[in-house]
């Protein structure tokens, strides 16, 4: 089976072909613009992947070496994401399929990260814990199969991603906060300030509006305002490091939590987050200490790509799901195979 893969969600374009799982290309279109706006443009990200989106079709499909003639299935993101993102890809990819006459398959875009771990050499294996943190979301899910997926937290507030990027505005490092607060967590004491995290009762959901709060707090009392001018170098990568710390630990945490009530044969880290590298050596410690397999996606797969849309898509298609491309309304932001747990 041969897929090709388009992701439109947010501020990245990204086409890709797989076959049987392998894949051939994986091509993506980063709007790095959107860094001189401090955060994401709808309307200017909506333009960018107009402008790009046929050309990259015709470079991946180059690059692996195929033509549309040999797709059997065309997979584009149906949602979440920005609306006018999503509705470029969306409707190229299934302008294409039916004018080619291929089967065309909506992919929920966290299904899409769920399981972008088996685009890794070394698979997963069910039952699945899956970490899914991004800008967006924060997820804690048991995927039993490549259909039945039970939703046991997330946030009730900030994605710690989101997080990730206020505080890095607050403390003057600037858009994107992910990449800058690790880079300054690289030179500071994570100690050194002792950052809150909401306690869920035991649940398996996660907070970080106040662990948000605390920094800016923070900076208040110890240098007036909040503006980078006013904080020493050394103590700004203090609060970096602490910062990072204390959403670490919370997400470790909860997937400890889970580790100790349910039955699982593999631990998965995914989504943007998932780069984080304080990130994903405690995630790679948590499973050497309960002995599960861990598959953290390689850079690659971790933020938006096409490559883990055609592998779900073609996870759907051979576990006999049916599509039609005349009933297959825009856009698809609730997924059916995710079952909220009664806990």
């Amino acid at each position: 089976m041969i897929v090709l893969g388009i992701e439109s969600s947010c501020d990245e374009t990204s086409v890709a072909v797989l076959k049987d799982g392998t894949v051939l290309s994986n091509l993506i279109s980063s709007q790095d613009f959107h860094i001189n706006f401090g955060g994401v443009v709808p309307e200017l990200s909506s333009r960018a992947h107009i402008q790009i989106i046929s050309s990259l079709v015709k470079e991946a499909l180059a690059k692996a070496g195929c033509s549309l003639d040999d797709i059997d299935v065309i997979g584009a993101t149906a949602g979440p994401g920005l609306i006018g993102a999503l509705l470029v890809g969306y409707t190229f990819a299934r302008g294409l399929a039916y004018a080619k006459k291929k089967i065309f398959v909506p992919v929920n875009h966290i299904e899409g990260h769920i399981f972008s771990g088996f685009l890794m050499e070394v698979k997963p294996i069910f039952p699945l814990l899956v970490l899914a943190v991004s800008g967006g979301h924060t997820l804690l899910l048991l995927a039993k199969s490549f259909t039945e997926i039970i939703k046991l937290g997330s946030t009730v507030d900030d994605a710690a991603g989101e997080a990730f990027d206020k505080v890095a505005k607050m403390i003057g490092l600037g858009y994107p906060g992910g990449p800058k607060i690790q880079a300054a967590a690289e030179n500071g004491n994570n100690r050194k300030i002792q950052f809150p995290i909401a306690d869920m009762k035991g649940k398996y959901d996660f907070s970080f509006s106040g662990v948000k709060t605390s920094v800016l707090r923070y900076i208040q009392s110890a240098f007036g305002a909040p503006k980078t001018t006013l904080i020493p170098e050394e103590q700004l990568n203090d609060i970096a490091a602490s910062f990072q710390f204390a959403v670490v630990r919370a997400l470790i945490d909860k997937c400890e939590l889970a580790l100790k009530n349910f039955e699982v044969a593999s631990l998965s880290l995914v989504g943007g987050v998932a780069a984080n590298e304080e990130l994903r050596k405690s995630f790679f410690q948590l499973g050497a200490k309960y002995k599960k397999k861990v598959v953290i996606p390689k850079l690659e797969y971790c933020g938006d790509n096409a490559a883990m849309i055609a592998f779900r898509a073609q996870s759907l298609i051979l576990a006999g799901e049916k599509f039609s491309i005349e009933s297959d309304a825009f856009p698809n932001f609730s997924s059916k195979y995710f079952i909220n747990a009664s806990l």
